[in-house]
């Protein structure tokens, strides 16, 4: 695949304060990368860099090959050929759902113009929608209106800030769903910003889960929850409990679950004290009477329980579809998997 918008060494600064630190980011023709992180990490910060919103201190951008930021170019927000997503849908309240989708196609002639708005209303399926406003509309409904907006000018990139936010809980999955579905057909290159993990992992092809104006690890969800190549990204990402290991030699573990494989891919020596990271799917319970596990804590999740189990004097949550109570003692055996550890936290 080839590179649709390459960010190099890039570094933003607010009142002297670096907020994008030497940051790089490659995303790939046809994918939607997400940008996951609290409140703060730089985000948002790196979006509008993007977006050519902020000035920057350094660093090289290049949109399909075109440099639009290095040491002597600055291409303005409205040359970069990217499309803009908002929050708040950022809908003209007085233009019907038509003119809204026509409002960046005035260049154009007018057969065109209404040829792509039929063809963006086919597209998001609100064809019998319009000659209706906004406030006729509901949030999923707006959303669809701008998707439809940014992809009429048939930009080289979108940008969505917080795009599901603002969307009833009951249609969010949905509509995370169907946008995927037309960015995917119509062959977009999209970056977003969330901080809820459950819509990066539900839309994102790849995520940069960042902290402190720096991507602490950039792949797929898979590789990041059950790989994480720091705390900072395993805890972000989902529950854990961890357990304390000794570096036995460069294929085992001692844990208190007795010798686990170990890798020999992680630079640790023989006796070195570590973390071992256990994902709630990594344990499995039963009920048993002479257990050495005792049940502390319960969530009703649903489609499973998470349980806290006390064992050996240590905190273990585990995901299990049966029905226990506090109290009860259990069984809690490890899952076959590669283990993923960390230094001993000072």
């Amino acid at each position: 695949m080839s590179s649709a918008l390459s960010v190099t060494n890039l570094t933003c600064r607010y009142n002297g304060q670096a907020v994008l630190q030497n940051l790089s980011l490659p995303v790939e023709d046809n994918e939607i990368v997400c940008l996951l992180g609290a409140s703060g990490c730089g985000k948002t910060t790196l979006l509008k860099a993007i977006a050519g919103l902020l000035p920057l201190e350094s660093g090289c951008m290049t949109i399909n090959g075109r440099v639009v930021v290095d040491d002597t170019t600055w291409l303005p927000p409205e040359k970069r050929n990217i499309g803009m997503i908002f929050q708040d849908y950022a809908l003209f309240p007085h233009l019907t759902v038509a003119e809204n989708i026509a409002f960046g196609l005035k260049d154009w002639d007018k057969t065109r113009i209404l040829a792509k708005i039929q063809e963006m209303l086919e597209l998001v399926h609100l064809t019998k929608l319009d000659d209706r406003y906004p406030h006729q509309l509901s949030g999923g409904q707006q959303q669809r209106v701008a998707i439809a907006r940014a992809l009429a000018c048939e930009p080289d990139l979108i940008l969505l800030d917080e795009p599901f936010s603002n969307i009833d809980t009951q249609v969010r999955h949905g509509l995370i769903k169907e946008i995927r579905r037309i960015f995917k057909a119509q062959g977009v290159t999209a970056i977003f910003v969330t901080h809820s993990r459950e819509e990066a992992f539900a839309f994102a092809d790849r995520l940069a889960v960042m902290n402190n104006g720096i991507i602490e690890q950039f792949g797929c969800a898979t590789d990041l929850y059950y790989r994480p190549s720091s705390r900072f990204v395993a805890e972000f990402l989902g529950a854990g409990s961890y357990l304390p290991a000794t570096v036995k030699n460069d294929k085992h573990l001692f844990t208190p679950f007795g010798d686990i494989e170990f890798s020999s891919e992680y630079a640790y020596q023989q006796d070195d004290n570590v973390e071992w990271l256990l994902r709630p799917q990594n344990l499995h319970v039963q009920p048993q009477i002479d257990g050495d596990g005792v049940i502390v804590e319960q969530q009703f999740m649903g489609d499973n329980c998470r349980y806290t189990v006390q064992y050996q004097g240590h905190s273990l949550v585990v995901n299990s579809h049966l029905i226990l109570n506090i109290g009860d003692k259990v069984a809690i055996n490890v899952e076959p998997h590669e283990p993923v550890v960390f230094a001993t936290a000072c």
